[in-house]
């Protein structure tokens, strides 16, 4: 059921002109300069230190390095990070 799913996300997503970080679960990333950080569509939270940021998502793991990091806020599916933000990575499971 899952492959069948991921196989017509893609469809659906092209021709109803839905978004793609919906239909695929991918997580939304808005980044405002190097101060902060907004993530929606995570599933939890792996790692946090005042220098790395490590969530769950449903492909791998979204990492932010940087130094002097705050969560402002932190809701079930989202997050807002504020700091010096350095690097950006995924790192697929």
């Amino acid at each position: 059921m899952k492959k069948w799913q991921q196989q017509i996300a893609p469809w659906l997503t092209k021709y109803f002109s839905l978004p793609s970080d919906v239909m695929m679960e991918l997580p939304r990333i808005t980044i405002i300069g190097e101060l902060h950080v907004y993530i929606e569509n995570h599933q939890g939270l792996a790692v946090y230190s005042d220098k790395e940021l490590r969530l769950k998502t449903n492909k791998g793991y979204v990492q932010i390095t940087g130094s002097s990091f705050v969560l402002k806020m932190m809701l079930p599916e989202e997050i807002l990070l504020e700091g010096t933000i350095k690097e950006v990575k995924f790192i697929p499971e």
